[in-house]
């Protein structure tokens, strides 16, 4: 049931219990395993718009982090066999080992026509053979989303990689791929708490620094907010992902907002105003930094989505600080961008990007 009240009947999978979630829907017609685990889906039940899932098996070694975040899992149907040599399970026995509940047998192009229409809505899923539909109704409208960033960051501070380029990567709910695109770099990453202090951070001697993205309302974290401030007015190198660009924008003073029913798909066109070139990107988001309030004398925008409009990156006008809203780490997507892990090495060695 969503929001709005509209049913959808389906079949249970995974691990079959009632759940309350915020409905989204993604677009990628592959790399549902990443997607499961990927922190920054906290909270929310994805609707998948590819109609078979899970023909390829969970392969773990494709996960972007421990476990799977998201609340709950709608298909349209959930392949009978898992038919790839890099299989370690079914997607079935994956989620019940879990505890995600899913539903499958539901027309998800009607239900994402629903949210693209009427936004993003709260949402449950219910089993039984009988449904108090109206009890239902009063869970949905009593449901608060709690904020995600303190359950995905992880507590303890990791070291990953030996290279002789240090960065101190803040993890809002970073992604695997972030990590080891800067590894591959010859790097040596140590994550950091989402609330840790800017003094913690540079407490490691950093050569620059990572901001992960990760799930829900970038204004929740009014503390990495305040600490994000004391890493602009530091002018240390910095490269900003997804909720890490949003929290960098809030930090200067710009605006941010929820869009209407979200980017989340492997194939969203972005175009980079300063190379007047188009890139094929991988997005998972909700908010967005107002155009409208980004100060032309603090910051430029250089990327735009093709889609909307909205603005999907920018370069600070201090020279050390640019960030992005898409994916370049991609994972699953397109690798069109993978560039700008690059370009934050050169900053770091003294260079422009």
């Amino acid at each position: 049931m969503l929001e709005n009240g509209m049913t959808f009947e389906g079949t249970g999978f995974g691990d079959e219990h009632d759940v309350l979630c915020e409905v989204v829907f993604n677009s990628a017609m592959c790399g549902y395993t990443e997607l499961l685990t990927d922190p920054s889906y906290a909270g929310q039940g994805v609707v998948m718009t590819y109609p078979l899932i899970g023909n390829y098996g969970i392969c773990y070694d494709d996960a972007e982090s421990t476990k799977p975040w998201l609340r709950a899992y709608i298909v349209r149907s959930v392949s009978g066999a898992a038919s790839n040599f890099r299989c370690d399970v079914d997607i079935n026995t994956f989620l019940k080992q879990n505890r995600i509940p899913g539903i499958q047998g539901v027309d998800t192009r009607a239900v994402t026509k629903v949210l693209r229409e009427s936004g993003t809505m709260r949402g449950m899923i219910a089993y039984g053979d009988t449904i108090d539909t109206a009890a239902m109704k009063k869970q949905i409208d009593a449901f608060v989303l709690e904020s995600c960033v303190p359950i995905v960051s992880s507590r303890e501070q990791k070291v990953y990689g030996d290279g002789p380029v240090k960065i101190a990567l803040a993890d809002y709910g970073v992604k695997s791929n972030i990590i080891r695109s800067l590894v591959r770099r010859g790097c040596t990453v140590k994550c950091f708490p989402y609330d840790a202090s800017f003094e913690d951070m540079m407490s490691f001697s950093p050569d620059g620094i990572m901001l992960s993205n990760g799930p829900g309302d970038p204004k929740e974290c009014t503390k990495a907010i305040a600490e994000l401030k004391k890493v602009y007015a530091h002018g240390i190198p910095t490269f900003a992902i997804c909720l890490g660009h949003q929290l960098m924008a809030l930090s200067q003073g710009f605006d941010t907002y929820k869009l209407k029913y979200g980017h989340r798909g492997i194939n969203h066109p972005v175009k980079d105003l300063f190379a007047n070139r188009v890139y094929i990107t991988s997005q998972n988001h909700g908010f967005v930094v107002n155009g409208n309030t980004v100060n032309p004398s603090v910051a430029d925008i250089r990327f735009i989505s093709m889609n909307d409009g909205s603005i999907e990156g920018l370069n600070y006008k201090n020279g050390k600080v640019f960030s992005v809203q898409f994916h370049p780490e991609a994972s699953p997507g397109p690798l069109d961008t993978g560039f700008l892990f690059d370009q934050f090495l050169k900053l770091i060695g003294g260079g422009r990007i």
